[in-house]
């Protein structure tokens, strides 16, 4: 793997990292500090892959950019790769407040919707069963228990009614580029990944990271999903279509070139993440006690959260494909063991 662009932008500003292409990035409060976004250039105007959070600091930093690196001209569409928060937070204000077309699979749209209606002022008793379920630390459940939760609203601005949907097989023009779109899963249900026929871009979102593996979580929404699995599955469809040549526009860290091995690292990290994982279930545990295994480092309080859901989607992985068994011990939660 090789990265072209070792100098990243600043927060406001633009590097063109292909004819059309512009990278901007912008500020995450939180230890993955920052995500990508693109600016193609549009006809007249811009076309912005996804857009970071909503506040007042990235109205403001938009504002900068929409007079500076894009030069006045206006944003016309927004394309949404996937519908978590630092990638759609600000679609709706630009649909709002500069009648931009939103551009989106319709579970990402649906996904964004629903949870903007979700906003709690604590945890509901689903929520704290699931910490529960997943053998939580006690003192971390009742610290939860009584905290005001994460809610979507606090940082997506309200969506509009109204999207234009992109699904697999797929193609969309955007400037002088025809992109074929095809479809991920497991780190957010239908994520878009854009594919240009003519110069080996590769929008990727968060469906393709250097460096790190997307974070592939379980929630109380669906308890028992197994987002592994879509996960693999989207990985080796993808695997599929890449080649040497690809120059690929990640939502986090740098782009790079190399997707063959990049797609192969993300394979085989998680085959061998469910070896070590099964290995370890020798020993019956629950999923907050198999972080070990999968992540072969200490997790902090910072990292706790997405750290569990994460180890729920592995356990449910092998439990669905009948590798494991589990049972409910006296304090409610699940233990996992070899079947």
């Amino acid at each position: 793997m090789k990265f072209p662009h070792k100098t990243t932008p600043a927060e406001g500003e633009a590097i063109e990292i292909a004819d059309g292409i512009l990278w901007l990035r912008l500020p995450l409060p939180m230890k993955l500090d920052h995500v990508n976004v693109y600016a193609l250039a549009d006809g007249d105007g811009w076309c912005i892959v996804d857009t970071g959070f909503y506040s007042k600091r990235m109205v403001a930093t938009w504002e900068k950019i929409l007079s500076g690196p894009l030069g006045g001209k206006p944003v016309t569409r927004v394309l949404v790769t996937h519908h978590h928060p630092d990638h759609v937070g600000m679609a709706g204000w630009f649909q709002r407040e500069h009648g931009a077309e939103l551009v989106t699979t319709r579970t990402a749209w649906l996904f964004a919707r629903m949870l903007l209606l979700d906003n709690q002022q604590t945890s509901p008793p689903e929520t704290i069963a699931f910490y529960q379920s997943a053998g939580m630390d006690p003192a971390i459940i009742e610290e939860r228990r009584t905290q005001k939760p994460f809610n979507y609203a606090d940082i997506v601005h309200p969506m509009p009614l109204g999207f234009k949907r992109i699904q697999q097989g797929d193609t969309i023009t955007i400037g002088t580029r025809i992109f074929d779109v095809h479809i991920g899963n497991g780190h957010a249900p239908e994520h878009a990944t854009l594919w240009s026929q003519s110069d080996d871009i590769v929008i990727a979102g968060d469906q393709i990271i250097p460096g790190i593996s997307s974070n592939i979580g379980v929630y109380a929404t669906e308890p028992d999903a197994d987002p592994v699995q879509g996960w693999l599955e989207a990985c080796e469809h993808l695997q599929t279509l890449a080649h040497g040549d690809h120059f690929v526009l990640p939502g986090h860290k740098l782009p790079f070139t190399g997707l063959p091995a990049r797609m192969r690292q993300l394979i085989e990290n998680h085959h061998h993440a469910l070896e070590r994982l099964y290995d370890h279930l020798k020993t019956p545990s629950t999923a907050a006690e198999c972080f070990p295994p999968l992540f072969k480092r200490t997790i902090g309080p910072a990292e706790y959260g997405l750290a569990l859901v994460e180890s729920i989607a592995h356990v449910n992985h092998l439990y669905q494909q009948g590798k494991i068994t589990r049972t409910r011990n006296d304090a409610g939660a699940w233990v996992y063991e070899q079947a």
